[in-house]
C-alpha cells in the first residue's frame, strides 16, 4: 500500500505546484500490461487464501513476478523519475533474492505496526538472520494510516520515483505548447 501514498502525494504536489492531472494522459509507458499482470499477480499471490494454498510456488513466483515488473519499469528509465523506481526495485529484488523468496520484516517494525506474523506465505515475513538486512522492510507506517505496513527502503525509492514522475508530467506542457511553429523554423512562405 506504500505505492498508493505515493501516487496521492504525486497528484497532490502536482497539484500545488501548478500541474494538470489531465496532462498524466500524454505520459506514454511501455510494457504497462507487464507492469500491471506482474502487481495484480503479487495481489492474488499474497491474498489469504491464495496463500494459504500455495506452499513452495509462492516464493518462486513472487521473485518471477518482481523481476518481470523490474525489467518492465526499466524499460521506461527516459522518464523522469523511473530511474528512483528502478533503483528501489532492485533493491527490493536483491533483498527477496537473498531471502529465498521472501521480503524479511523486522520484528521491530511488525511490534510497532501492531502486526502478527502470518502462518500463510507473504511478501513480508519474519526471517532470523536475513541477507542484506538494510534493504529489508525495517519501517513501519505509523498504525493510524488506513493500510498501514512496514515498508524497505527500496519502497521509499519507489514511491519518491513514482511522485516524481506524475509530478512532472502534471507539470510538463503538452508537447506542441511553446514550441515554434513549423512555419516559423522554415521561414515565411514563398510570395509573402
Amino acid at each position: 500500500m506504500f505505492i498508493l501514498y505515493a501516487l496521492l502525494a504525486g497528484l497532490v504536489i502536482g497539484i500545488l505546484a501548478g500541474g494538470r492531472p489531465s496532462r498524466l494522459g500524454a505520459l506514454t509507458i511501455r510494457w504497462p500490461w507487464v507492469i500491471a499482470g506482474g502487481l495484480a499477480a503479487q495481489v492474488v499471490l499474497f491474498s489469504d487464501a491464495v496463500a494459504a494454498v500455495i506452499g513452495d510456488a509462492g516464493p518462486p513466483i513472487y521473485v518471477a513476478t518482481t523481476a518481470c515488473v523490474l525489467l518492465a519499469v526499466a524499460a521506461n528509465r527516459a522518464i523522469v523519475g523511473i530511474p528512483l523506481v528502478v533503483a528501489g526495485a532492485a533493491a527490493n529484488v536483491a533483498a527477496i533474492v537473498a531471502n529465498g523468496g521472501y521480503m524479511p520484516a523486522s520484528a521491530a517494525a511488525l511490534a510497532a505496526l501492531g502486526a502478527e506474523v502470518k502462518t500463510v506465505y507473504s511478501n513480508s515475513s519474519l526471517v532470523a538472520d536475513p541477507a542484506l538486512w538494510p534493504l529489508t522492510d525495517i519501517f513501519a507506517m505509523p498504525r493510524w494510516i488506513p493500510f498501514a505496513n512496514v515498508f524497505s527502503i527500496g519502497d521509499v525509492l519507489i514511491g519518491a520515483g513514482v511522485a516524481t514522475v506524475i509530478v512532472v508530467a502534471m507539470r510538463r506542457p503538452p508537447r506542441d505548447a511553446g514550441s515554434p511553429s513549423v512555419q516559423s523554423r522554415i521561414g515565411p512562405a514563398a510570395g509573402s
